[in-house]
Parts: C-alpha cells; structure tokens; sequence
C-alpha cells in the first residue's frame, strides 16, 4: 500500500512541504546519488564516514566546516528532523526541574521533551488575530510585559525559546528581543524550522535568521526551509552560554545511534547548495517570483494576507464564507494541493521550485469555488483561547502524561487536570498540555473549536483520576 502511494505520481500541483517540490529542487549531489545503484547510500558509521557525534570521519569535517562557513562555534546535523534537534537543544539548556519559557505556540516537541526530561514550561502568550485566528510573534514591547510578570511572580528561569518565523511565515525582528533577553542572563533557543533561507543572504530583503543576531542554539529544519530531504535538519550553537559538550551528550540521548546516511548527506548538500553563487541566485530567483506571485493575485482580488516570508501564501478564505479545510477539499479534488488547512485560512507553501501558470490557475480555482456558494457571509471573527499572559502547569508535565486517567466529556472536564495533548497536526501547536488545569473558559473555548477542527478535537478528553 506504501509503496504503490509512492509510486503514485498525479498529485497534481503541490503547494506543500518538502520544499524541494517532490525533487525538481534537490541539491544536484543528491539527485545523482539517487540515480546510482539503491542502496548504495546505506551506510553505518564506518570510520571514514563517522556520524554527527563522532569527532572524526567525513560527517564531523563537514560540520565542522559549515559551522565555519556560517560564523558558529559548533554544528550537529539531524535525521530526525527539526523535532531531534529542538528536543536535544531544550535538554541541554535546561537541567531537570528547571523552568523555560516558552510561546504558546511552540511546537508539541518541546512539549515532548519538557515531559521526558522533567523541564518546567513556562507559557507566554502572543497577540491574536481574530480575523484569521493566527498569533503573530512577540515583539520587544509584549516581551517586556512578559518578563515583567516574570518577576512580579518571582518565577526562576533558565532559558528562553522563541518561534520565528511561524508555519504562516509571520516573523518579528529577533536582534532587539535576543539582546533583552541575554541582557537578562537567558540563553535563547530559536525554534526557526521554516526560516533556513533567512540565513543565506542579506540580498534577500528577508528577516534577518537567529544566527545573525546571536541567539544562542538556532535550529533550522533543512526540508520546510531548505532543498533537503525530509527529516534532514540542522543545530547551531554559538557562544559561550551553552557547554557543546553538553549539546553534543544531549543530541546523542534523542538521534539514532544509527543515522542515516543519505540524510547525513542531504544536509551537508543543502548548506552547500544554498552557499554556492548559484544556489544563491536560484534562491533569489525563487523570492523574487514567490513576490511577484502574491502582487499579481491581490491584484486580481485573492484575499491573501500579508506576512514577511514570501515562500508562504496565506489565502483568507474565511473572508469569503469558506473555511480553509473546505476549500482545501475542493482545491485537492482539483489536483491542487496545499499545506496548511486551518478553519479561516489556507496555506500554500511554494517551496524552491518554479510555479508556472500558478496565478492564473489559483484565480481559477478561488473563482470556481466561489460560483458553488449562495453567500458569502465571511466567517468569524474567530474567538480567542484567552489564555493569560503567562501560565504554569499545575503539576511536572511528565508526571501528568503518565499517571491514571478516566475519560471524560469535554463540558464535564472543567476543574480537572489534564492528562494529554490535545494538538491539532499540522500546525503541531498544543491547545491543551499535560498537567495544565482545566478551567471553565479554555473547556467552553476547545468546546468551540471542535465546530472547526471536529475531526482532531475528541468531544472527550482524558484527565487524572
């Protein structure tokens, strides 16, 4: 059954991830790698080779040299995506019992490694936009009433992670925020998974990446972002913050003890791909007309909304009376699929490809959809969870995750403590946590969002005995 979905080659148009848009974009290394024998890539870790914990062999050269190329002390390629390398940097800023603080947004990996190494998360909420039901990232004006609660709480931090840019490619100056929060005596995590591209060049007129303004563990996802294969991903480290030794026992505890080495190569391909003039200017090229792609459709009237990564298209649907996962079913049935449905928008994900005809054929597409519906009333505004600015858990993540649970329905939950993560995938972003208490307002607003996300809110919810 897998196999024959592989082979299956009419997808129509792809809109999503990875971003090499199903090879047209791979590094050439890694193309003609491909074409040679199978298998001939499926390689342990002998001694000429090594792996990304090793201090010799072909993988720690190439780290080496990367970390060089890209002005760092230090860097570990992942095969376990963003997700591995998130987990082991959290791990390594954070001993046992000690608090983050963390985005409400942040992805359920670090949730995941909150509970697995007893780390205390420490939630800041963000701005929310009602009209799409998006939150932006925090600027340096919300980052101070944040840690000014901080203190007023008296809560003890050892670390900071901060999302930039979001799935939807929304993205704040991170330069004023790390220097805050350094000035504080944090370390700072930057979950940049979708961000790979805004390291390359300042030519770009992107946002400037994490590495550039000095934040002290930065991971890049090298297939959201980059021309890799899936679950290839990169961490740096700079700095004298954070022990690389400790990173390095910390990447060891959540890697394979044997990884792949065709995504090994698929990392060092994609720093390379993107350091080389022509990869550069492919780059170039692929912003300039991902920019020209979105002026020409909110010149035709796509209601697209405005963000600062132009690789990402976000299609209001909502604005329209259609919510996005209708209108990914419908653009889907239409052999044209995109990334990220969500009850107001849609997001397309143009990747490091070129997308020929695509403003014509959106148009038609939107057009089409739109010829089906009697009204279009728009949708929304969408409600907030509401949640304070900052919020702890009630009881250790991992405790709660693990311990006794009875079933109950959502409307009787309120009072309860949660016992699991409820997350609607992707984005990947939990609603709910393990250990957090259930109050009246977070239960009737899950309650709410089942009318939108029915098939991935359950209308029970598990709780500790």
């Amino acid at each position: 059954m897998i196999l024959s979905r592989l082979l299956h080659s009419n997808r129509g148009k792809n809109l999503f991830l990875p971003a090499h848009g199903r090879g047209l974009a791979l590094p050439r290394e890694i193309s003609n790698l491909l074409k040679k024998r199978p298998g001939i890539w499926d390689l342990p870790e002998l001694p000429d080779f090594g792996g990304p914990l090793e201090e010799s062999g072909a993988v720690a050269e190439s780290q080496e040299f990367f970390a060089a190329q890209f002005g760092v002390k230090r860097c570990w390629y992942g095969v376990n995506g963003a997700t591995g390398l998130l987990q082991a940097a959290l791990i390594a800023m954070v001993r046992p019992g000690k608090a983050v603080l963390m985005p409400r947004n942040v992805h359920r990996s670090l949730i995941h490694a909150c509970a697995i190494a007893h780390i205390k998360p420490v939630f800041f909420d963000l701005p929310f936009l009602a009209d799409r039901g998006h939150v932006q990232p925090p600027d340096v004006k919300w980052m101070k009433k944040v840690l000014e609660q901080i203190s007023i709480r008296g809560l003890d931090l050892s670390a900071v992670v901060l999302v930039n840019p979001t799935y939807h490619g929304y993205s704040s100056s991170l330069e004023p925020l790390v220097r805050m929060l350094h000035l504080s005596g944090l370390p700072v995590l930057v979950d940049e998974a979708h961000g790979f591209h805004f390291a390359i060049s300042d030519e770009l007129d992107l946002p400037a990446s994490a590495i550039s303004v000095g934040a002290d563990l930065v991971v890049h996802s090298l297939h959201k972002s980059g021309p890799g294969l899936v679950q290839s991903a990169v961490l740096w480290l700079q700095g004298d913050r954070i022990d690389p030794f400790v990173v390095n026992r910390s990447v060891g505890w959540v890697q394979t003890s044997s990884p792949s080495a065709l995504l090994l190569a698929s990392c060092e391909a994609s720093l390379r791909e993107f350091l080389r003039p022509l990869g550069q200017r492919r780059l170039r090229q692929r912003v300039d007309a991902a920019r020209k792609i979105a002026f020409d459709l909110l010149s035709d009237g796509l209601p697209l909304l405005p963000n600062q990564d132009p690789l990402r298209l976000i299609l209001h649907t909502s604005t329209a009376g259609v919510s996005g996962f209708e209108a990914d079913r419908y653009f889907i049935s239409k052999e044209l699929v995109a990334e990220l449905p969500e009850p107001g928008c849609l997001t397309f994900c143009l990747g490091l490809v070129r997308h020929r005809g695509l403003v014509k054929l959106l148009q038609k597409r939107w057009n089409a959809l739109l010829s089906t519906r009697a009204t279009r009333k728009p949708l929304g505004p969408f409600l907030s969870p509401e949640f304070p600015l900052i919020s702890v858990l009630s009881m250790d993540c991992g405790t709660a995750w693990t311990a006794e649970f009875v079933k109950l329905p959502l409307q009787d939950s309120v009072g309860s403590v949660c016992a699991e993560l409820i997350c609607p995938y992707p984005p990947g972003i939990p609603m709910v946590i393990p250990g957090e208490l259930l109050d009246s307002r977070r239960v009737q607003w899950l309650i709410s969002q089942r009318t939108f996300w029915a098939n991935q809110i359950p209308s029970e919810i598990g709780v500790l005995k």
